[in-house]
């Protein structure tokens, strides 16, 4: 099984890691062309470019200026624990016992504007860049153009005929991975709860609940479709009159 989720714009580079295993992002040349364009940028181009306030332009034109490769763990972090949103919290990563680690390491995918696609122990700098930010590099219009092939061809290298390919991910994100090439297909779980009577996705809880479906893969050890549809974290059911073949609703 692959899963793919977002990374967070909140960051934690402070809280004293549980571990001391890292690996290294396998795309980060491309990643350093990518800095070379955000790096021009003033801190209020960078507040237009990316629709932020002036203090976190601010703090992101610093970010950008600083970062440099090669990445260490003096000066990088692994993005499990660096990555700090709603998504985050549900995973909670900082808990998973050492033994478990290799299995989501072999799992589980992030999506990343600045490093194309992560693995939970990449080393990752500070960086705030959102896949939807209109950036052009090089030939690319953008940054879905700049990275889809390299990210859909990397899926499609780790990916097994038959193999399951769980999409936990944001549209933003997902977006930057072209589906019609994918040689499997997509199982996209949604999460809803009812408020004031009706069905809703609140998207707090549907980005915490993306986190803990991963954990629940994580600890059940889950293989298929249905090991899937056992999902019970935080009050949430698997409801078959929602669902679809690919598309799976949970309820609470």
């Amino acid at each position: 099984m692959k899963i793919v989720i977002s990374p967070a714009k909140s960051l934690n580079f402070e809280s004293p890691l549980p571990v001391a295993l890292y690996t290294s992002p396998c795309f980060l040349s491309d990643s350093k062309k990518v800095i070379m364009e955000v790096k021009k940028k003033s801190p209020v181009e960078l507040a237009d470019l990316m629709d932020i306030s002036s203090k976190l332009a601010n703090l992101n034109w610093h970010r950008n200026q600083v970062w440099k490769a090669p990445f260490t763990p003096e000066n990088a972090r692994p993005a499990m624990y660096a990555f700090d949103g709603d998504v985050y919290t549900g995973l909670d990563a900082y808990s998973i016992a050492p033994h478990k680690i290799e299995a989501l390491q072999n799992k589980l995918r992030i999506l990343s504007g600045l490093y194309g696609l992560l693995k939970p122990l990449d080393l990752i700098q500070p960086y705030r860049l959102e896949m939807g930010t209109k950036l052009p590099i090089g030939d690319a219009k953008n940054l879905y153009e700049f990275w889809k092939h390299t990210i859909t061809s990397s899926l499609n290298k780790e990916l097994d005929k038959g193999e399951l390919f769980v999409n936990l991910a944001s549209n933003e994100y997902f977006s930057a991975i072209d589906v019609k090439k994918l040689k499997v297909p997509v199982i996209t779980p949604d999460f809803k709860d009812y408020k004031n009577g009706q069905l809703k996705t609140i998207s707090f809880f549907a980005k915490k609940a993306r986190g803990m479906m991963v954990r629940y893969i994580l600890d059940s050890d889950a293989q298929t479709i249905d090991d899937l549809k056992g999902f019970n974290y935080d009050g949430y059911a698997f409801d078959v009159k929602h669902s679809t073949a690919n598309n799976l609703v949970f309820i609470r």
